[in-house]
C-alpha cells in the first residue's frame, strides 16, 4: 500500500516496503511513559534532534494524555499548550510532523501554523463531522484510530473494528478527504482490554486486508506489554520491539514508538530480510 506525500515547505514522506517510525513526543505532565520529561521548550528541541539524528520519519506531538484516567484538556486548554511547543517542534524538525489530537480546533491551529499530518484517536468520531472537515479543507494525511468508550463487544471484536472503520471512511470521504491520506491504526490499549488486544494482534491480517489503506501501529510501552513481562513502563522496549516486528509481519507500515532508535535497528534488519536485501 504504497503511499507518497509532498507538503509546501518541502518534507517529504513515502510509505513504501521500508518500514517508518513515528517518534513520540508528549509535551505533557502526565503521559504513562515519558510524562514531563520533554514538556520544556529545550527538552522538547533536544528530543526531536535525537529521534531525528536515530533515523525518525515522522515526529508525532501531543499535548494531552489520552492515557487511561489521564486528564482531558479543553480545545482551548490544548491550543494554549501547543502555542508553546508546536513552534519549537516545527522549528527544529527536519521531518514530518503530526499534530496527536482528537480536538478540530487543536488540529486546524496544528495544521495553520504549520504541521503536516493529523492523528485522531477517535477516528474522526468524537465530533460531528468537524475533524474530517478539517482533514479535507488541509488535505493531509490523517491517522484515523479505532476507539471506544468501553470493552464491551456485543460480537467479534475485529468485526466490530470494521465497523467502526466503515463508518470512519464514510466520515472521511464524505468530508472530502481523499482516500490516499487516510491511514488507520488498530487502536492497541484504547477500547480494548488485555485480552482483546491480544486478539487484534494476533488477527490484525484480517483488518489489514479488509481496507485499502496503510496501517500504522502504536503499542509502544503499552499495558499489555507490561502485562506480559510484569515490568512497569519504562522497562517495556523489548517487548515493543516484538511486538512491533509482529505488527511489520501483519502488514503495519509505521510504528509509532518511544524508543526510536531501537526501533529503527529492528525494523531495518526485517525489512533486509523480508526484501532479501544483499549486504
Amino acid at each position: 500500500m504504497e503511499r507518497a506525500y509532498t507538503w509546501n515547505d518541502g518534507k517529504r514522506l513515502e510509505i513504501t516496503e521500508k518500514t517508518l517510525i513515528m517518534g513520540i513526543l508528549n509535551v505533557t505532565p502526565d503521559s504513562f511513559s515519558d510524562g514531563g520529561k520533554w514538556n520544556t521548550a529545550e527538552g522538547a528541541k533536544s528530543h526531536i534532534r535525537d529521534m531525528i539524528d536515530a533515523g525518525a520519519d515522522i515526529i508525532d506531538v501531543g499535548a494531552e494524555s489520552t492515557r487511561p484516567g489521564g486528564q482531558p484538556l479543553t480545545a482551548e486548554e490544548e491550543i494554549e499548550r501547543m502555542k508553546i511547543f508546536l513552534p519549537v517542534v516545527l522549528g527544529e524538525s527536519s521531518v514530518p510532523v503530526s499534530v496527536d489530537t482528537y480536538h478540530w480546533k487543536t488540529a486546524d491551529y496544528a495544521l495553520h501554523a504549520g504541521a503536516h499530518m493529523m492523528n485522531d484517536i477517535w477516528g474522526l468520531q468524537y465530533d460531528h463531522g468537524e475533524m474530517a472537515e478539517v482533514a479535507g479543507c488541509h488535505q493531509v494525511p490523517v491517522v484515523v484510530m479505532h476507539n471506544k468508550a468501553d470493552t464491551n463487544y456485543n460480537g467479534d471484536v475485529i468485526e466490530e473494528m470494521k465497523i467502526f472503520f466503515d463508518k470512519s471512511l464514510d466520515i472521511a470521504l464524505q468530508a472530502g478527504v481523499k482516500e490516499e491520506n487516510i491511514i488507520l491504526d488498530p487502536g492497541i490499549g484504547f477500547g480494548k482490554d488485555g485480552n482483546q488486544n491480544m486478539e487484534v494482534l494476533r488477527r490484525l491480517d484480517e483488518l489489514v486486508r479488509a481496507f485499502p489503506c496503510p496501517w500504522l501501529l502504536g503499542v509502544s510501552r503499552k499495558r499489555f506489554i507490561g502485562a506480559i513481562l510484569d515490568l512497569p513502563a519504562g522497562e517495556r522496549d523489548e517487548g515493543t520491539g516484538a511486538a512491533g516486528l509482529w505488527g511489520i509481519n501483519k502488514g503495519c507500515s509505521i510504528l509509532r514508538v518511544h524508543n526510536v532508535s531501537m526501533a529503527v535497528r529492528m525494523a531495518k534488519v526485517w525489512d533486509a530480510l523480508k526484501n532479501c536485501t544483499v549486504i
